[in-house]
């Protein structure tokens, strides 16, 4: 198994799989509503609903730098605002995510495994995601949290 492969193998499980750290993202979203989802339980804290639009940011804006565009914000923001909190708007949310998810591994695929090792545009901060490989590392470490928090808020909710 090449790293490329590998790569793709810890992006599915985190995602939908079986990772070794507990549920997949996609396990821990099921059977969240609608209302669920945009409870905000912790007055300051985000909401599942939010958490989800994040993540997909994210994993949009590492598509983006994978094919060489400049680092920043995700185009759609850092914490997208959900929208009305409908069944169908949030079946939307989590469609995009699982939209976002599938265009990352596709791009992830069709990295060359050179590149992995090769500097990325993020010239903000030397020591953080500085080559495709731990741009790619990081995408996955921060779903993992991200999910962390999910199913706590998922507990009290």
């Amino acid at each position: 198994m090449n790293e490329i492969s590998r790569i793709i193998d810890l992006l599915e499980r985190e995602h939908a799989g079986e990772p070794w750290h507990g549920s997949s993202l996609q396990k821990i979203l099921s059977g969240i509503n609608h209302t669920q989802a945009s409870s905000k339980p912790l007055a300051d804290g985000h909401s599942i609903w939010e958490l989800v639009l994040h993540i997909a940011a994210w994993k949009n804006e590492t598509r983006h730098r994978l094919s060489g565009a400049p680092a920043g914000d995700p185009q759609e923001g850092d914490w997208p605002a959900p929208s009305e909190p409908t069944p169908g708007n949030w079946r939307e949310a989590v469609e995009r995510l699982e939209l976002a998810h599938r265009l990352l591994v596709s791009a992830v695929r069709d990295l060359p495994e050179p590149k992995l090792f090769e500097p990325t545009t993020d010239k903000r901060h030397d020591s953080i995601a500085a080559t495709y490989y731990e741009l790619l590392h990081g995408i996955v470490q921060h779903d993992a949290y991200h999910a962390g928090q999910i199913a706590i808020l998922k507990k009290g909710v």
